[in-house]
Formats: C-alpha cells, structure tokens, sequence
C-alpha cells in the first residue's frame, strides 16, 4: 500500500549521491541548501539514499541556520524512518532530541515550525518522548507557537496510539479555548472539540446561542460544521439549531453566509427553509464582484433548481439581475437558469428585462455586446417559441439587428423571424412588412437568402405580394447588370492586369505558380472600380455583382413563388404578365452575368440550372407545379418545427424522470470482497463522479483488448490488456515465465510514437521457474493523433551472464476512442467550418445501396452525430434531403447531405460533411469532407473513412 504524500516536487536532473555527501560535509551554508533541496527532490523521485540520511544527521542536525532547519524538516517528512522489518532506526534517537530541543528553543519561530512538523508525524516512537513540550507549548505567550502546539496535539490524538498517550487532550484543548483570546488559536481548539469531544462542542454552543452572532467568522465556520455533524442525533434540540443558521444568514462574512445556505439546504426540506436559502444565495449573486464567486453561486442555484423547482420559479427576478455583470460566462449560466424557470406567471416580466438588455447593448459599448447580443436574442426566441403570447412584444424590437454587421446576430434574428412567422399567423403580416422595409439594409448574403425565403411563403395578399415583387426589384436596381461597353472596359483592364507588373511592395503580393515558381501580382483588383459603380444600388446587387449566385438563385426562386401567387390573387392577367415579364429579364440578365466575362469567377451549375428552371417553370405553369412551389417548402418547414418542438419537449420530460425507485436495491459494493465487486457497479460509480465510463480499447469486448506482445515460444510470454480513459491509457501487462529457469531483472522497456507519453516506468522484477507476473503502464495522451507503443523485454538467467532481449509487438492506438458524439448550432458549425484550415476529402465508393444505411454506418465508423436541421423539398423528379432527425429519413430520394459534429476529449472539433447521390441503377457515389483546426484529428479521420468507404 502507497504511503500519502504530503509534498510533490517535480525534479527531472539526477544528482549522485557522492556529490550531495561531499556538500553537506562541507560549512558552506548556501551549498548545503542546495544541496538539501536535491536530497528532497531524489527521495521524491523513488532514488533511495541510505547515506545521506547518515550524513544529514551528522551535519545539518546541528545547524542554527533557519532555511536550513526548515528543509531538514522537511527531509524528515518524506525520509523512511524505519528498517526493513519495520523497527525504528538507530540514527531517530538523535532525531528525537533535535526535535525535544527545537520545541524547547527560545526563538518562537522554530518551535511553531517544529510544531506543525509534528502534525505530520504518525510513529509512536518518536511522538511520545516529545509530548510532555508539545503540552508545555500550549500555554507559551506567543500566539503562533500556540495555535500550531494544538495543531500537534490534535494530530496525535487522532491516532488510536495517540488517544492512550494523551488520554486527557479534551480536558486540556478546553481549558485553552476557555481563556485563549487569539482568533486563529480559539478556532483551532474549537476544532480539536468539534471532531474529538462533540458534546462538550455542542453544550458550549447551545449554552451562547444568541452570542454566534457576534462570533469571528472562523468560529461561526467551525459551529456550521458542528450542526451538519450532530444534525441527525439530537432532534430535541433541532430549533435551536434552525435558529442559529437562519441568524448566520444575516452575518458579514459571505463565506459564512454560503455555508449557512448550503447546510439548511443540505438539512431540511421545508419549503419556507429553501426560501430563505434562495434569498441568501441570490443576494450573494448580486452583491458580490468577483466573478468566481457568482459562478459559484449560480451552480448552488441550478442544484436548488432541480429539488426545489417551485421555489426557485419566484426568486427568477432576482436571478436574472445578474444579468449586469460584465463576465459573459456569467450572463450564459443566468440565462440558461432562468430560461429553465420561466412559466406563464413570469413570462412577461422575463422577456421585458431581457427586452432591456438587448436596448442597452443597442446604447452602449460594452465589451461583450457582440456574443451577448446573440445569447439575448436565442433566449428570446425560445421564450417566443415557448410562449406565443409574448412573441408579438419581441418581434419589432429584434428585427432591427437584420441589417446588423455581426452574421451570427443577425442569422440567429432572421431564423427567429421565420419561426415566428410559421408559429404566429396573427404576426405574419407585421413580419413580412417589416422584412420587405428591411430587405435593403441586410448586408450578409445567408441572412437575405432566409429573409427572401421568408417573403416568398408567407405574401398572401395582393397588397404584400405586388409589395414583395417591387422591393426585389428595387433592391435589384436597373438591368441590365453592364454593358457591353462596360464588359470590354473590364476585359481590357484585365489583360492589362496580366502584363504590367508592381513596383512597389505595398501594391504586391507573392503569389505560387503551376510549376511552383515565385511570381508577383497586383494586390487591388481591375474589376474593383467598375463593380462598384454597378453595385451601388443597394446590398442585393452589390452581392450579386460581386459572384454571389446562390442568392441569385434564391431571388430567381422567391420571384418565382410571388408571380405564381400574384396568378391566384390578382384577377387582372396584364398586371400578372407585366410581373412575370419582370420576373423573367431579371433572372436572364442574371444568368448573363454570370456567364460574361465581367466577373472572375462564372456562375456555378447548381444556380445555373435553378435559375433556368425557374424560367421555364413561369414560362408553363401547371396545377402540380403551383402546389409543390406554393405549399411543399411551407409543409415542410411545419414539419421541421413540430419535430423540434416534439423531441425538445421528449428531452425535457427524460431529464425530468426519476432514475431511481424508492424500492431500488441499494448495494455497498465497497463494504464487499473483492471477489463481490461487480465491474458493471465500478463503472457505474465512476459515472456518477465523472460523468463518463471507462472504456475498454475494444469499445466492449474485452478479447480484442488484449494485444500479444511476444510468441508463445519465447522464454517470456506477454500480453496487455489495454483501457482507455479520456486523456489516459493503462496497459496492465502479464508477463509468464515460460522457462524452468530463474529470471532476473525483467524490466519491461517501453517507448512510444506519436503524442505519447510514459508517464511511469515499470520496476525491474524477478520471475521463478513458470511464474507470472502483472505489471502496469500509464500512458498520456496529448492529443488526437494516431499513435504506437513499442519495446522490448530485457532479463537475465540466474547464476548466468548470458541475457536474453525479446523485441515486443507493436500497439497501435486508435484515436477513435478519444472522439465522442456532440452538438453544437447550426450557425457555429458554419463559422468553424470558414475558419478551420485543415481539410480532408475522401472520395465514396461503397457496395451499400441505402444512403440511409451509409450514413449510419459513418456516423458509428467516425463517433460523430449528425446535427443537420431536417428540410425537405422536391424539386421536378429529383427530391433534396437534408438530413437531421429521424421523421427525415423516410421515404427515398436521390441527394443526401448531411453535417456531422464530433467532439474531443481534448477540446478539438471535428467538422464533417457528407454529400452522397444515388442514381437507380448506380451504387451512391460522392464525397466526405473533414475539417478541423488541428492536422491530427483530420488526418487520422481522413484514414478511417479512407479504409472504410473511401478511394484513391
């Protein structure tokens, strides 16, 4: 069994014993010092020094220097202080006697540090002859000396030893806190009698109840410790003990006033008691500063939210105040407390203060106003989603942040719009108003896609669907989009481009060529003058000028739905061919532009060919095409919330269920053997404290984890055993003599590859005729890159000089156990996605004829989850499946695309893309990308998805 250690030092330079010896012979005190201080660090490091623990008594024993007598102390600490059959050492008589002087010494200094040195003592034989001074020290007249001389006592009585050598502690420790006036000395004895002498703890307690009070903060600590101790035994006296904790609530101290509420919470159950609790830490929340301290807080208060719900829902007001503190970390745990508590009775006060907050980041430049922005605004919409009562309140104010600069803001705004607009049919007119008033101002291409879409579903009228086709208009300015004059003038310019070269560094930029030569280019673009002359007429031409065509193609497709419903509610045919005529010279000067050379980059296919059928679908309007383009997006995006809102409200009723019965058996696996230790129940408790399971390399079946080191026909057989646990790998490895020979000195060399480390070298051990032994290994993993363990076994014959080497069988580690399923939003897998670097792209050629059944098996190949939001819509004979949910996945189409998240225990998000086609007679094809910000975790899911679906 380890002995605990009460010092670590990290010490990695290996000084010889010899040169410590010859140091500590010397008179030079500096030297000597040091050379103590290297003593220490090798007894730390397992290095066993026998000689100069003789040294150290003969010359550092004697020394008046102060440094020195400390690091002698602490030499004594760790140095083995007994034999090898467990009698004390010869050389701890004269241990015994520096220490009997120390506690004698006139400097009070080194008996207050000779004192607390003793606290960590435990041989008998060495405390008993020194216990006569420790008593002697608790009347000395310096206050140091005697609240450390308690300390030591305290120590020494709490050893069963102890109790027969000191039989009288109590007696004395409560004569001393009698007359004792020094705060830190009386708290040390209220101490000792609090753990040792309960009663006499409990009579002095309840005999000045109305005197707690006016207690030190130290003592009014030590009496919350005493209640939660003798809560259970002494019932008679329980309102005495309710009236001195609701008298602590009100002390100055805060940290009394936090164990104050954390024991009435931790004692009873009554509803008035919880209360009180509540008010206490949420006037701790407001009145305290330190950040720490409010996060503290605000995690007792989750606690109390998930026993005491009904108390907590009145105290929301006073939570949500926190929400003025300048750490954003502390906004996000409020909000996420207080968006748990909302109901129908505060419903409206909630929305209103964060109505407030969202108008003060408006006003002022605080330094979280971006991210914070965007957490008001999700909070909002799931209030808004929540309760539509309140939906009508929050729409106007939030749909001034659409033209808002930051994407996230401004996207979290739009998706609460939309949803808004699907859920709420009283609010669908006053939203698409506001959005077509909007529309020019909306400087981000992903926040005008979903605005366009907004616009196109939900006009209804005639009034909002002429308003809706004149706004696009509008924003889309005069067509045609250029001239020709103006595209020969950027033709020109571009061959201009290609001959002149930069003079100067500011206008350059080096730039890689085919054949991997340097060459120069102009860092300002011909193009640049002349788009922007085209772009000035707002956003959406700026955008679409500039090589945006996939909002091109959604403006083609919003166009398309306005003329058809402008077919259904405008009786005049001349009003409804003046708009499809409209309609269609904008989409062909579209599709132009995109194909000239006025632009860099042309057009691409997919918006190409969704511009071109959406010409040709205004140009032959049928019955079946009207309903899939009118209702089908619409029914689908119902479909997509009622899902959400259907496992949101399953998620909730799950957390909320009970996953103990009051008739559970209850098992004490610790007060069983070993043999009655069941795995499944070590496991189990592992969860509960760390909130993960151990995991066998093989993911469960415990034969595949056990690697072959060595053949069976080698002297020495060996085989590991390899678990894994989040940031550690432990091999225990067997290691059989198959031999009729003594072995001595096994020593098992290990070595690794890759981001790993041996943190703990195995001993050297010597194994009889067919005799096995275990060893264990500890590994460190740093990060999510695959890696090796290899070595060797080295051991020599007894009585023979001849050794014997056995090269071991390599370990590969797979990285796939450090990655786990996770989530994250939509809009932050897209910001992850533009930012990370690091890319792999796997080609997919597999025999599976299901791209259901292919997604599932990725997802369980790469540990991910998929996070995509369920759309759905048909386009001609070819149905579109972005994939989410499971109500999303029924039925057959041809296109799959889906966005998967994993996440590893070092922190590293792995992004995942998958895009998968499927003809009828063709197995599906396409592609999986990978990106994240570390090459290791691309790298190695690059592989895994190359040896499983992937080709060259």
């Amino acid at each position: 069994m380890e002995k605990p250690c009460t010092l670590l030092l990290k010490y990695d330079n290996k000084t010889p014993a010899m040169v410590i010896n010859s140091v500590l012979e010397g008179h030079d005190v500096p030297a000597k010092i040091d050379a103590m201080k290297q003593a220490i660090a090798l007894l730390l490091s397992g290095v066993a020094m026998p000689d100069p623990f003789i040294t150290v008594v003969r010359y550092v024993l004697s020394s008046e220097d102060h440094k020195l007598q400390k690091l002698l102390l602490l030499y004594l600490e760790i140095v083995e202080k007994t034999d090898s059959r467990g009698e004390m050492l010869g050389e701890m008589i004269l241990i015994c006697q520096t220490l009997m002087n120390n506690l004698n010494h006139p400097n009070e200094y080194i008996r207050g540090v000779t004192l607390r040195f003793l606290c960590r003592l435990d041989e008998a034989e060495v405390i008993e002859p020194l216990i006569p001074s420790v008593v002697l020290n608790l009347d000395h007249k310096c206050a140091f000396v005697r609240r450390n001389a308690i300390l030591a006592l305290m120590s020494i009585y709490r050893f069963s030893v102890g109790k027969q050598l000191v039989d009288n502690s109590p007696d004395l420790i409560e004569k001393v806190f009698e007359k004792e006036y020094d705060h830190s000395a009386r708290r040390n004895a209220f101490h000792f009698l609090v753990n040792f002498a309960e009663e006499r703890a409990v009579n002095y307690v309840l005999s000045r109840v109305h005197a707690v009070d006016y207690w030190r903060k130290e003592l009014q600590m030590e009496v919350l410790h005493l209640i939660r101790n003798v809560w259970r035994d002494n019932r008679g006296v329980k309102e005495k003990y309710v009236q001195i904790i609701l008298s602590l609530l009100g002390a100055r101290s805060v940290a009394v006033t936090y164990e104050c509420a954390g024991t009435i919470v931790s004692l009873s159950l009554a509803p008035e008691v919880m209360r009180e609790a509540a008010k206490t830490y949420c006037q701790l929340l407001i009145s305290q500063s330190d950040n720490n301290v409010k996060l503290i807080v605000l995690d007792r208060i989750s606690e109390l939210k998930e026993s005491h719900r009904e108390v907590m829902v009145d105290m929301v007001m006073d939570i949500i105040r926190a929400t003025s503190s300048p750490s954003l970390d502390v906004c996000r745990k409020t909000v996420e407390i207080v968006l748990d508590l909302v109901t129908r009775r505060n419903i409206h006060e909630v929305v209103l203060v964060l109505k407030k907050e969202v108008m003060r980041t408006q006003s002022a430049d605080i330094e979280k106003n971006d991210d914070y922005q965007q957490m008001l605004v999700k909070a909002i919409h799931s209030c808004a989603v929540k309760y539509p009562e309140v939906a009508g309140s929050v729409v106007h104010l939030l749909m001034d942040f659409l033209g808002d600069s930051n994407v996230d803001l401004a996207t979290d705004v739009v998706v609460f719009v939309r949803d808004i607009a699907e859920t709420n049919p009283t609010l669908r007119t006053f939203v698409v108003r506001r959005i077509l008033d909007k529309l020019d101002r909306i400087c981000t291409a992903r926040v005008c896609s979903c605005a366009l879409w907004i616009i196109g579903v939900y006009c209804m009228s005639l009034v909002e669907v002429e308003s809706g086709i004149a706004t696009i208009m509008q924003c889309l300015g005069d067509t045609p989009f250029y001239t020709v004059s103006e595209e020969e003038e950027s033709g020109d310019a571009l061959k201009n481009s290609q001959v002149v070269k930069s003079t100067t560094l500011s206008s350059a930029i080096p730039a890689i060529l085919a054949d991997g030569t340097y060459a120069t280019q102009s860092a300002v673009s011909p193009l640049t003058a002349v788009q922007e002359s085209l772009a000035s007429n707002g956003n959406l031409r700026t955008q679409i000028t500039t090589g945006d065509f996939s909002l091109a193609a959604m403006v083609a497709s919003t166009l398309t739905k306005l003329v058809l419903r402008l077919e259904e509610v405008q009786p005049l045919k001349v009003e409804i061919n003046k708009a499809t005529a409209q309609a269609l010279l904008s989409m062909v000067y579209i599709l132009q532009l995109g194909k000239s050379s006025f632009l860099p980059c042309p057009i691409d296919d997919d918006s190409y060919d969704m511009i071109v059928l959406c010409t040709r679908l205004l140009c032959n309007t049928g019955g079946q095409v009207r309903k899939t383009w009118l209702q089908s997006s619409r029914l689908s995006f119902a479909s997509m919330l009622a899902d959400k809102q259907f496992h949101e409200a399953a998620e909730i009723r799950k957390a909320q269920l009970s996953h103990a019965q009051p008739d559970d058996r209850i098992d004490f696996y610790n007060l069983k053997g070993r043999k009655g230790t069941n795995q499944v129940e070590l496991e189990a408790d592992l969860k509960s404290v760390t909130g993960k399971f151990l995991r066998d390399y093989d993911g469960g079946n415990n034969l595949n984890c056990i690697f072959q080191l060595t053949g069976v026909g080698d002297p020495v057989y060996a085989e590991a055993y390899v678990t894994v646990h989040d940031h550690d790998i432990v091999l225990d490895v067997t290691l059989i003599n198959r031999t009729k020979k003594t072995l001595q000195n096994v020593c098992l060399e290990l070595e690794t590859k890759g981001d790993l480390k041996l943190v703990e070298c195995p001993q050297d051990y010597t194994l009889g005729p067919k005799s096995s032994k275990q060893i264990r290994a500890k590994i460190k993993v740093s990060s999510t890159k695959a890696g090796r363990i290899f070595g060797n076994i080295d051991s020599v014959f007894s009585n023979v000089r001849e050794g014997i080497i056995i090269v071991l069988n390599e370990i590969h580690i797979d990285v796939m156990k450090f990655i786990f399923p996770s989530t994250c939003a939509d809009v932050s897998f897209r910001t992850m996605w533009a930012e990370f670097g690091w890319e792999s792209k796997v080609t997919v050629r597999t025999s599976t004829q299901d791209e259901k059944e292919l997604l599932n098996c990725i997802m369980k190949a790469t540990n991910a989850k998929c996070i995509s939001s369920p759309f759905s819509v048909g386009i001609s004979n070819i149905s579109i499946l972005v994939i989410g949910r499971r109500s999303t996945l029924e039925g057959e189409c041809g296109f799959l695309a889906a966005n998967l998240y994993a996440k590893s225990v070092f922190g590293e998000d792995a992004l995942i893309h998958l895009s998968i086609e499927k003809n009828s007679d063709i197995l599906p094809n396409g592609r999986i990308r990978i990106r994240s910000k570390t090459r290791g975790i691309v790298q190695s899911l690059g592989d895994r998805m190359m040896e499983e679906f992937g080709r060259a």
